[in-house]
Protein backbone atom coordinates (compact mmCIF):
# COMPACT_ATOMS: atom_id res chain seq x y z
CA UNK A 1 0.00 0.00 0.00
CA UNK A 2 2.81 2.40 0.89
CA UNK A 3 4.49 2.16 -2.50
CA UNK A 4 1.18 2.40 -4.39
CA UNK A 5 0.42 5.57 -2.44
CA UNK A 6 3.13 7.33 -4.43
CA UNK A 7 2.76 5.55 -7.77
CA UNK A 8 -0.76 4.41 -8.64
CA UNK A 9 -3.03 7.23 -9.70
CA UNK A 10 -0.12 9.68 -9.54
CA UNK A 11 0.87 11.97 -12.38
CA UNK A 12 3.87 13.74 -10.82
CA UNK A 13 5.55 14.29 -7.47
CA UNK A 14 7.68 17.40 -6.93
CA UNK A 15 10.49 17.77 -6.14
CA UNK A 16 10.77 13.95 -6.21
CA UNK A 17 8.99 10.77 -5.11
CA UNK A 18 11.82 9.21 -3.10
CA UNK A 19 12.21 12.08 -0.65
CA UNK A 20 8.44 12.22 -0.09
CA UNK A 21 8.23 8.48 0.49
CA UNK A 22 11.14 8.71 2.94
CA UNK A 23 9.47 11.51 4.88
CA UNK A 24 6.20 9.54 4.99
CA UNK A 25 8.05 6.50 6.36
CA UNK A 26 9.54 8.56 9.19
CA UNK A 27 6.45 10.41 10.41
CA UNK A 28 2.81 11.15 9.61
CA UNK A 29 2.61 13.81 6.93
CA UNK A 30 0.37 16.84 7.15
CA UNK A 31 -1.32 17.29 3.80
CA UNK A 32 -4.33 18.86 2.19
CA UNK A 33 -6.54 19.07 -0.85
CA UNK A 34 -8.17 22.40 -1.57
CA UNK A 35 -11.60 22.60 -3.20
CA UNK A 36 -13.65 25.56 -4.36
CA UNK A 37 -17.25 25.04 -3.13
CA UNK A 38 -19.02 25.80 -6.39
CA UNK A 39 -21.65 23.12 -5.85
CA UNK A 40 -20.74 21.45 -9.13
CA UNK A 41 -21.76 17.92 -10.00
CA UNK A 42 -19.00 15.49 -9.02
CA UNK A 43 -18.10 12.77 -11.51
CA UNK A 44 -15.51 10.02 -11.80
CA UNK A 45 -12.98 12.56 -13.03
CA UNK A 46 -13.11 14.21 -9.59
CA UNK A 47 -12.86 10.83 -7.87
CA UNK A 48 -9.20 10.33 -8.88
CA UNK A 49 -7.88 12.97 -6.48
CA UNK A 50 -10.52 12.18 -3.84
CA UNK A 51 -9.45 8.54 -3.83
CA UNK A 52 -5.83 9.61 -3.35
CA UNK A 53 -6.80 11.84 -0.42
CA UNK A 54 -8.67 8.95 1.21
CA UNK A 55 -5.69 6.64 0.71
CA UNK A 56 -3.47 9.03 2.68
CA UNK A 57 -6.09 9.18 5.44
CA UNK A 58 -6.25 5.38 5.60
CA UNK A 59 -2.46 5.25 5.79
CA UNK A 60 -2.58 7.29 9.00
CA UNK A 61 -1.48 10.69 7.77
CA UNK A 62 -2.99 14.00 8.94
CA UNK A 63 -5.36 14.84 6.11
CA UNK A 64 -7.12 18.18 5.63
CA UNK A 65 -9.88 19.02 3.20
CA UNK A 66 -9.62 22.75 2.68
CA UNK A 67 -12.80 24.54 1.65
CA UNK A 68 -11.90 27.62 -0.34
CA UNK A 69 -14.57 29.91 1.02
CA UNK A 70 -12.03 32.74 0.80
CA UNK A 71 -10.58 32.01 -2.65
CA UNK A 72 -13.97 31.13 -4.14
CA UNK A 73 -14.85 34.82 -3.91
CA UNK A 74 -12.27 35.24 -6.67
CA UNK A 75 -12.77 31.91 -8.41
CA UNK A 76 -10.07 29.70 -9.87
CA UNK A 77 -9.33 30.98 -13.40
CA UNK A 78 -7.86 27.61 -14.43
CA UNK A 79 -9.11 26.67 -17.89
CA UNK A 80 -11.50 29.62 -18.11
CA UNK A 81 -11.70 32.49 -20.56
CA UNK A 82 -13.96 34.60 -18.34
CA UNK A 83 -14.14 35.59 -14.70
CA UNK A 84 -16.37 33.71 -12.24
CA UNK A 85 -19.43 35.23 -10.54
CA UNK A 86 -19.04 36.20 -6.88
CA UNK A 87 -20.86 33.92 -4.41
CA UNK A 88 -22.41 34.85 -1.08
CA UNK A 89 -21.42 33.11 2.18
CA UNK A 90 -24.78 31.34 2.21
CA UNK A 91 -24.29 30.07 -1.36
CA UNK A 92 -20.77 28.91 -0.52
CA UNK A 93 -21.91 26.87 2.48
CA UNK A 94 -24.87 25.38 0.62
CA UNK A 95 -22.59 24.44 -2.26
CA UNK A 96 -20.10 22.78 0.06
CA UNK A 97 -22.83 20.66 1.65
CA UNK A 98 -23.85 19.52 -1.85
CA UNK A 99 -20.20 18.76 -2.61
CA UNK A 100 -19.74 16.90 0.68
CA UNK A 101 -22.82 14.74 0.14
CA UNK A 102 -21.40 13.53 -3.15
CA UNK A 103 -17.79 13.20 -1.95
CA UNK A 104 -18.86 11.13 1.07
CA UNK A 105 -19.17 8.18 -1.32
CA UNK A 106 -15.36 8.20 -1.32
CA UNK A 107 -14.14 10.19 1.67
CA UNK A 108 -14.43 9.08 5.29
CA UNK A 109 -14.97 12.43 6.99
CA UNK A 110 -14.29 10.88 10.38
CA UNK A 111 -10.64 10.65 9.29
CA UNK A 112 -10.44 13.97 7.49
CA UNK A 113 -10.28 17.45 9.05
CA UNK A 114 -12.29 20.20 7.34
CA UNK A 115 -10.83 23.71 7.32
CA UNK A 116 -11.87 26.97 5.65
CA UNK A 117 -9.30 29.30 4.11
CA UNK A 118 -11.48 32.32 4.75
CA UNK A 119 -10.38 31.95 8.38
CA UNK A 120 -6.99 33.44 7.46
CA UNK A 121 -7.46 35.10 4.09
CA UNK A 122 -10.23 37.34 5.45
CA UNK A 123 -7.86 38.52 8.19
CA UNK A 124 -4.91 39.53 5.98
CA UNK A 125 -4.12 43.21 6.54
CA UNK A 126 -2.70 45.71 4.06
CA UNK A 127 0.94 45.07 4.99
CA UNK A 128 0.50 41.29 4.73
CA UNK A 129 -1.13 41.56 1.31
CA UNK A 130 1.68 43.80 0.07
CA UNK A 131 4.24 41.28 1.33
CA UNK A 132 2.38 38.51 -0.45
CA UNK A 133 2.26 40.47 -3.71
CA UNK A 134 5.97 41.20 -3.43
CA UNK A 135 6.80 37.48 -3.36
CA UNK A 136 6.55 37.12 -7.14
CA UNK A 137 6.26 39.14 -10.35
CA UNK A 138 3.37 39.95 -12.66
CA UNK A 139 5.28 38.30 -15.49
CA UNK A 140 5.46 35.04 -13.56
CA UNK A 141 1.74 35.13 -12.75
CA UNK A 142 0.86 35.81 -16.38
CA UNK A 143 2.79 32.74 -17.54
CA UNK A 144 -0.30 30.62 -16.97
CA UNK A 145 -1.72 29.20 -20.19
CA UNK A 146 -5.21 30.54 -19.69
CA UNK A 147 -3.91 34.09 -19.23
CA UNK A 148 -1.72 33.78 -22.31
CA UNK A 149 -4.76 32.61 -24.27
CA UNK A 150 -6.81 35.54 -23.07
CA UNK A 151 -4.05 37.96 -24.08
CA UNK A 152 -3.88 36.42 -27.55
CA UNK A 153 -7.65 36.65 -27.92
CA UNK A 154 -7.82 40.18 -26.51
CA UNK A 155 -9.96 39.03 -23.58
CA UNK A 156 -9.86 40.81 -20.20
CA UNK A 157 -7.72 39.59 -17.29
CA UNK A 158 -8.85 41.10 -14.01
CA UNK A 159 -6.34 41.91 -11.29
CA UNK A 160 -8.09 39.76 -8.68
CA UNK A 161 -7.70 36.74 -10.97
CA UNK A 162 -3.95 37.29 -11.25
CA UNK A 163 -3.47 37.09 -7.49
CA UNK A 164 -5.56 33.91 -7.15
CA UNK A 165 -2.46 31.63 -7.19
CA UNK A 166 -0.88 33.76 -4.45
CA UNK A 167 -3.93 33.50 -2.21
CA UNK A 168 -4.26 29.78 -2.83
CA UNK A 169 -0.54 29.37 -2.24
CA UNK A 170 -0.84 31.18 1.08
CA UNK A 171 -3.01 28.29 2.28
CA UNK A 172 0.15 26.18 2.46
CA UNK A 173 1.72 28.82 4.68
CA UNK A 174 -1.27 29.11 7.01
CA UNK A 175 -1.62 25.33 7.35
CA UNK A 176 2.17 24.78 7.36
CA UNK A 177 1.80 21.49 5.49
CA UNK A 178 4.25 18.92 4.17
CA UNK A 179 2.26 18.03 1.09
CA UNK A 180 -0.50 19.30 -1.18
CA UNK A 181 -2.35 17.08 -3.62
CA UNK A 182 -4.46 18.09 -6.58
CA UNK A 183 -5.19 17.48 -10.24
CA UNK A 184 -2.39 18.05 -12.72
CA UNK A 185 -4.25 21.14 -13.96
CA UNK A 186 -3.55 22.73 -10.55
CA UNK A 187 0.25 22.40 -10.75
CA UNK A 188 0.85 26.13 -11.21
CA UNK A 189 -1.18 27.05 -8.12
CA UNK A 190 0.42 24.33 -6.01
CA UNK A 191 3.92 25.36 -7.08
CA UNK A 192 3.13 28.87 -5.84
CA UNK A 193 2.26 27.34 -2.47
CA UNK A 194 5.57 25.48 -2.47
CA UNK A 195 7.41 28.74 -3.16
CA UNK A 196 5.56 30.62 -0.40
CA UNK A 197 6.00 27.80 2.13
CA UNK A 198 9.77 28.01 1.70
CA UNK A 199 9.72 31.82 1.80
CA UNK A 200 7.52 32.20 4.88
CA UNK A 201 8.13 29.04 6.90
CA UNK A 202 11.48 27.79 5.56
CA UNK A 203 9.75 24.44 5.23
CA UNK A 204 9.77 21.90 2.40
CA UNK A 205 6.46 21.22 0.74
CA UNK A 206 5.92 18.39 -1.70
CA UNK A 207 3.36 18.40 -4.49
CA UNK A 208 1.52 15.31 -5.71
CA UNK A 209 -0.62 15.65 -8.82
CA UNK A 210 -3.18 13.17 -10.10
CA UNK A 211 -4.07 12.58 -13.76
CA UNK A 212 -7.00 14.25 -15.45
CA UNK A 213 -8.98 11.44 -17.07
CA UNK A 214 -10.96 11.62 -20.29
CA UNK A 215 -14.68 11.07 -20.53
CA UNK A 216 -16.47 8.03 -21.90
CA UNK A 217 -15.95 9.13 -25.50
CA UNK A 218 -12.28 10.07 -25.16
CA UNK A 219 -12.87 13.82 -24.87
CA UNK A 220 -12.44 15.82 -21.66
CA UNK A 221 -14.94 14.57 -19.09
CA UNK A 222 -17.57 17.29 -18.96
CA UNK A 223 -21.25 17.76 -18.27
CA UNK A 224 -21.54 19.77 -21.49
CA UNK A 225 -20.29 16.75 -23.49
CA UNK A 226 -22.58 14.40 -21.54
CA UNK A 227 -19.68 11.93 -21.38
CA UNK A 228 -19.39 11.56 -17.62
CA UNK A 229 -20.44 9.18 -14.87
CA UNK A 230 -21.67 11.10 -11.83
CA UNK A 231 -20.83 9.92 -8.32
CA UNK A 232 -24.54 10.05 -7.47
CA UNK A 233 -25.74 8.26 -10.61
CA UNK A 234 -28.10 5.39 -9.83
CA UNK A 235 -26.75 1.87 -10.31
CA UNK A 236 -28.45 1.30 -13.65
CA UNK A 237 -27.22 4.56 -15.20
CA UNK A 238 -23.71 4.01 -13.86
CA UNK A 239 -23.56 0.52 -15.37
CA UNK A 240 -25.09 1.57 -18.67
CA UNK A 241 -22.79 4.57 -19.07
CA UNK A 242 -19.72 2.47 -18.33
CA UNK A 243 -20.69 0.10 -21.13
CA UNK A 244 -20.40 3.01 -23.61
CA UNK A 245 -16.76 3.65 -22.64
CA UNK A 246 -14.20 3.74 -25.44
CA UNK A 247 -12.32 0.45 -25.44
CA UNK A 248 -8.91 2.12 -25.23
CA UNK A 249 -9.84 3.66 -21.85
CA UNK A 250 -10.74 0.43 -20.04
CA UNK A 251 -7.31 -0.18 -18.49
CA UNK A 252 -6.92 3.47 -17.47
CA UNK A 253 -10.30 3.47 -15.75
CA UNK A 254 -9.43 0.25 -13.89
CA UNK A 255 -6.12 1.78 -12.75
CA UNK A 256 -7.39 5.19 -11.67
CA UNK A 257 -10.92 4.46 -10.50
CA UNK A 258 -10.79 1.03 -8.85
CA UNK A 259 -8.75 -1.04 -6.39
CA UNK A 260 -8.38 -3.98 -8.77
CA UNK A 261 -4.82 -5.31 -8.49
CA UNK A 262 -2.44 -3.88 -11.08
CA UNK A 263 -1.23 -7.37 -12.02
CA UNK A 264 -4.78 -8.32 -12.93
CA UNK A 265 -5.18 -5.09 -14.92
CA UNK A 266 -1.98 -5.87 -16.83
CA UNK A 267 -3.33 -9.34 -17.64
CA UNK A 268 -6.60 -7.87 -18.94
CA UNK A 269 -4.70 -5.29 -21.00
CA UNK A 270 -2.56 -7.99 -22.58
CA UNK A 271 -5.62 -10.10 -23.30
CA UNK A 272 -7.28 -7.22 -25.16
CA UNK A 273 -4.10 -6.59 -27.12
CA UNK A 274 -4.14 -10.27 -28.07
CA UNK A 275 -7.65 -9.96 -29.50
CA UNK A 276 -9.88 -10.76 -26.51
CA UNK A 277 -13.27 -9.02 -26.75
CA UNK A 278 -13.06 -5.77 -24.69
CA UNK A 279 -16.74 -6.17 -23.81
CA UNK A 280 -15.79 -8.86 -21.29
CA UNK A 281 -13.59 -6.47 -19.35
CA UNK A 282 -15.94 -3.53 -19.75
CA UNK A 283 -18.63 -5.57 -17.99
CA UNK A 284 -16.18 -6.28 -15.16
CA UNK A 285 -15.37 -2.56 -14.92
CA UNK A 286 -19.06 -1.64 -14.80
CA UNK A 287 -19.71 -4.26 -12.12
CA UNK A 288 -16.70 -3.04 -10.09
CA UNK A 289 -17.75 0.61 -10.21
CA UNK A 290 -21.41 -0.02 -9.39
CA UNK A 291 -20.42 -2.29 -6.50
CA UNK A 292 -18.10 0.42 -5.12
CA UNK A 293 -20.69 3.20 -5.29
CA UNK A 294 -23.75 1.07 -4.51
CA UNK A 295 -23.40 -2.64 -3.68
CA UNK A 296 -22.95 -6.05 -5.30
CA UNK A 297 -26.69 -6.72 -5.54
CA UNK A 298 -27.29 -3.43 -7.35
CA UNK A 299 -24.40 -4.21 -9.71
CA UNK A 300 -25.85 -7.64 -10.53
CA UNK A 301 -29.30 -6.16 -11.19
CA UNK A 302 -27.86 -3.39 -13.35
CA UNK A 303 -25.84 -5.92 -15.33
CA UNK A 304 -28.93 -8.04 -15.90
CA UNK A 305 -30.90 -4.98 -17.01
CA UNK A 306 -28.18 -4.01 -19.49
CA UNK A 307 -28.01 -7.55 -20.88
CA UNK A 308 -31.73 -7.62 -21.55
CA UNK A 309 -32.26 -4.08 -22.82
CA UNK A 310 -29.08 -3.53 -24.82
CA UNK A 311 -27.38 -6.82 -25.60
CA UNK A 312 -30.61 -8.76 -26.22
CA UNK A 313 -32.63 -5.64 -27.15
CA UNK A 314 -35.52 -6.45 -24.83
CA UNK A 315 -37.74 -3.87 -23.18
CA UNK A 316 -37.77 -4.35 -19.38
CA UNK A 317 -40.98 -5.56 -17.80
CA UNK A 318 -40.85 -2.97 -15.01
CA UNK A 319 -40.43 0.61 -16.15
CA UNK A 320 -40.39 3.98 -14.36
CA UNK A 321 -43.66 5.77 -15.01
CA UNK A 322 -44.17 9.35 -16.16
CA UNK A 323 -47.58 11.00 -15.97
CA UNK A 324 -48.73 12.99 -19.02
CA UNK A 325 -51.86 14.84 -20.13
CA UNK A 326 -51.82 13.22 -23.56
CA UNK A 327 -50.00 10.46 -25.42
CA UNK A 328 -49.83 12.81 -28.41
CA UNK A 329 -47.44 15.32 -26.86
CA UNK A 330 -44.37 16.23 -28.97
CA UNK A 331 -41.33 13.99 -28.39
CA UNK A 332 -39.32 16.90 -27.00
CA UNK A 333 -41.97 17.64 -24.40
CA UNK A 334 -42.24 13.97 -23.39
CA UNK A 335 -38.46 13.72 -23.09
CA UNK A 336 -38.29 16.85 -20.93
CA UNK A 337 -40.85 15.32 -18.55
CA UNK A 338 -38.90 12.05 -18.38
CA UNK A 339 -35.41 13.51 -17.97
CA UNK A 340 -35.74 17.12 -16.76
CA UNK A 341 -32.03 17.23 -15.91
CA UNK A 342 -31.10 17.00 -19.61
CA UNK A 343 -30.77 20.22 -21.59
CA UNK A 344 -33.30 20.98 -24.31
CA UNK A 345 -30.53 21.27 -26.90
CA UNK A 346 -29.19 17.82 -26.04
CA UNK A 347 -32.66 16.29 -26.24
CA UNK A 348 -33.22 17.90 -29.64
CA UNK A 349 -29.92 16.41 -30.81
CA UNK A 350 -31.00 12.95 -29.63
CA UNK A 351 -34.34 13.30 -31.41
CA UNK A 352 -32.54 14.29 -34.63
CA UNK A 353 -30.37 11.19 -34.25
CA UNK A 354 -33.49 9.00 -33.81
CA UNK A 355 -32.26 8.15 -30.31
CA UNK A 356 -35.61 9.15 -28.78
CA UNK A 357 -38.80 7.49 -29.92
CA UNK A 358 -42.26 6.49 -28.76
CA UNK A 359 -42.66 2.70 -28.93
CA UNK A 360 -45.70 0.47 -28.76
CA UNK A 361 -47.71 0.40 -25.53
CA UNK A 362 -46.82 4.06 -24.91
CA UNK A 363 -43.20 3.33 -23.96
CA UNK A 364 -40.74 6.22 -24.41
CA UNK A 365 -37.19 5.19 -25.30
CA UNK A 366 -34.32 7.62 -24.69
CA UNK A 367 -31.01 6.34 -26.00
CA UNK A 368 -30.36 2.61 -25.95
CA UNK A 369 -30.95 2.03 -22.27
CA UNK A 370 -33.64 4.28 -20.81
CA UNK A 371 -37.32 3.34 -21.10
CA UNK A 372 -40.34 5.07 -19.53
CA UNK A 373 -43.96 4.01 -19.36
CA UNK A 374 -46.35 6.85 -20.22
CA UNK A 375 -49.41 7.03 -17.97
CA UNK A 376 -52.36 9.39 -18.47
CA UNK A 377 -53.48 11.60 -15.60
Amino acid sequence: MTEKLFTRGVCQILPDKDSLAQAAAERPLKLYLGIDPTGALLHLGHSVVLRKLQQFAQAGHQVILLVGNGTVRIGDPTGRDSTRPVLTDQEIEANFQTWKDQASKILDFDKIEIRYNGDWLDKLNYAQIVKLLASTTVQQLLERDMFQNRLKNNLPIFAHEIIYPLLQGYDSVALNVDLEIGGSDQTFNMMMGRHLQKLYNQHEKWILTTPVINGLDGRKMSKSFNNYIALNDNAQDMYNKTMTLNDDLISEYFTLLTDVDETEIATMTQAMQNGENPMIFKKKLAQTLVTAYHDAAAAAAAGDFWQKTVSEKQIPTELPKIVVNSFALPLLELAQIAVPEESKSNLRRLIDQKAIELLDNHVLRIGKKRFYQLVLK
